[in-house]
């Protein structure tokens, strides 16, 4: 190594490098000068300073105050040009059809001639070296703006951004309604519509690249037509696209109609929903009822009396579905035809034993388990139960029936072929049906006039109502989209606002409108009514679902021989949009799972679960 002369092994120590470096600033008037003299002169620059080192080389005259330093972390693999450096640009030329050389053009003819000099000096590979990667510096700066050229223009996505890889891989809200996620399910070509989601809501955060003014600021008189169209259930029908909707009354009129829904109990002070997991929000608020017993009668009784309006409004089908919401589990009561179920339908989720039980002990089985997923607790029993008939004693043996709740498939045949655990045996019933308590699973259906029982068991039953903590005392939440006894009108909150994006050419707006509250499923339907009409059918909504209502989209099983026809005409006075009505007669497709993104574009839904 000794023969290189710009090579040194040696390596400084920090506190002489920050001394060199304070050295540097001080000469660096002088640089400009210097280095216009050495490039001025080409036998100097080559002979004193190494192209690619900030400092002389070892053991030249040009060592002056005014001349860079030498680098000290230099050695020969970026010192001299590597086969590697020298076949860099030579193979980004030929990877550019129709491209020559790729220096500038006036060091063209130089190094032309340094390439085919078989003995040129190492001044001249310095040399030879410096223009092809400067050629190359030049070349990837005309494919970086070709790139640029034949990107896709701003227009082209909804909701394209330039974003950095991390950013990429992070879950996103927003994502592209014309290039999809694999998660994204996309209906078939031609519909326009997304399935019915019988799950509550308590937040939807609808983004646009229109602006959503049209929704803020009503006029008392859009708001009192608003309340009176709901009130005397009055069909709004928008236009397919309406160019100026900051200017439609009759747009600002619907939105406040598919605002409104009807609670019971109402305190102005108390957030009645969601009442699973509110201690922690309703702490320290004023509750009266708490220790005085004759106001929590007082309150129950009431409570009792909108409780069976609302279940007579339901039978006679002038009430589509209503919730019940207690501080353990929510109940779903739906009209005959909804779902396509034959008759009313009550599901409650999420149970617990306890729960279970005091149901079974009201003197007749009126209540069963639904079954999710059924196809697959078929084959865990088929094969749990396969060794009985290897040994011969499958008739002597009776099996458990198919609503009790079975172990696991592996341990339930570990455990069998073991002999340590009797199937039958009440120990191991008792330890099955506690392991689905509060989880989806534990879903309960209740059919028909048995509804009528459960009516009379949720009045009486002293479980629905706390005895301790925050909610003591307080009656369960009731809601519903149509009036019924002792019932509050209510709105929900809507709020719009827009921010600045990044994008590929700079920043721009996007405009997002966020509704809270618990949004029910006709509202979700109306409000996107709305926006396909207002938005020009581009728009994306984040929905936000109260998890214990998930499990209200299984499919109960329960189709009759109605007609969507008969049901629809039976179900006309209930209030709901037409189109709303005939996707909630629908059957449940999501099972478990709700919805968690809806995208349109071009009037097409997407959706992900």
């Amino acid at each position: 190594m000794s023969e290189l002369a710009g090579y040194s092994p040696s390596f400084k120590r920090p506190a002489e490098i920050m001394r060199l470096r304070r050295k540097r600033a001080r000469s660096e008037a002088g640089l400009g000068t210097g280095r216009s003299n050495s490039e001025s002169s080409p036998g100097g620059g080559l002979s004193g300073v190494r192209r690619f080192s900030p400092g002389p080389l070892l053991g030249s005259e040009s060592r002056a105050g005014g001349v860079k330093r030498r680098n000290p972390f230099a050695n020969i693999e970026n010192t001299y040009s590597s086969p590697r450096k020298r076949t860099t640009p030579e193979c980004v030329s030929d990877a550019v059809p129709g491209r020559g050389s790729v220096e500038p053009e006036g060091e063209n003819a130089t190094l032309r001639i340094l390439s085919r000099n078989p003995n040129r000096t190492k001044a001249e590979e310095l040399d030879l070296f410096t223009a092809r990667l400067l050629g190359a510096e030049a070349l990837s700066k005309d494919i970086k703006k070709v790139q640029e050229a034949c990107s896709l223009p701003e227009d082209e996505s909804l909701f394209e951004e330039d974003l950095s890889s991390e950013a990429q891989t992070a879950p996103s809200l927003i994502t592209s309604p014309r290039v999809p996620s694999p998660a994204l399910q996309e209906l078939p070509s031609g519909c326009t519509e997304f399935p019915a989601d019988w799950s509550l809501k308590t937040r939807l955060l609808f983004t646009s690249q229109l602006p959503f003014t049209w929704a803020e600021h009503l006029k008392a008189q859009e708001e009192a037509q608003g309340l009176s169209q709901h009130c005397r259930a009055a069909v709004s029908t928008l236009p397919h696209s309406i160019p100026e909707p900051r200017s439609s009354s009759e747009l600002r009129c619907a939105f406040q109609q598919s605002l409104v829904y009807w609670q019971h109990p109402s305190l102005p002070w108390l957030q009645l929903f969601p009442r699973i997991g509110a201690e922690r929000r309703l702490a320290g608020k004023c509750t009266p009822w708490a220790q005085d017993e004759a106001l929590q009668q007082l309150l129950m009784s009431e409570w009792s009396v909108s409780f069976t309006s609302l279940y007579n409004l339901l039978r006679s089908r002038l009430c589509p579905y209503f919730y019940l919401c207690t501080y353990q589990f929510t109940v779903l009561f739906r009209a005959a035809g909804l779902a396509g179920s034959e008759g009313i339908t009550a599901l409650i989720s999420p149970t617990t034993r306890g729960l279970r039980e005091a149901m079974k002990m009201e003197g007749e089985c009126w209540a069963a388990r639904a079954q999710v997923n059924s196809d697959e607790d078929d084959d865990e029993d088929d094969g749990g139960f396969s060794w009985l008939e290897e040994m011969g004693v499958q008739d002597k043996i009776k099996k458990p029936d198919t609503i009790s709740i079975k172990l696991y498939p592996l341990k339930r045949k570990l455990l069998h072929k073991l002999f340590l655990l009797d199937p039958h045996s009440p120990s191991c019933k008792e330890h099955s049906e506690v392991r689905l308590d509060h989880k989806p699973e534990s879903v309960v259906l209740v059919k028909g006039t048995n509804t009528f029982t459960l009516l009379n068991f949720l009045i009486n039953c002293k479980s629905v109502v706390a005895a301790a903590g925050a909610q003591a005392g307080l009656p369960p939440t009731l809601l519903a989209p149509a009036a019924f006894r002792g019932a509050t009108m209510q709105t929900l909150k809507a709020r719009s606002s827009n921010v600045k994006m990044q994008v590929q050419t700079g920043y721009r707006d996007q405009f997002s409108l966020e509704i809270t509250g618990p949004v029910m499923p006709h509202s979700l339907h109306n409000l996107t009514l709305l926006l396909k009409s207002a938005q020009q059918g581009a728009f994306s909504a984040g929905l936000y679902t109260h998890e214990p209502t998930a499990v209200f989209n299984t499919d109960p099983h329960t189709q009759g021989e109605c007609t969507k026809e008969s049901v629809l005409q039976d179900l006309g006075g209930c209030g709901l949009h037409p189109e709303t009505l005939q996707k909630l007669l629908e059957p449940a497709v999501l099972g478990k799972s709700a919805l968690r993104q809806l995208d349109m574009n071009e009037y097409k839904y997407s959706w992900k679960s």
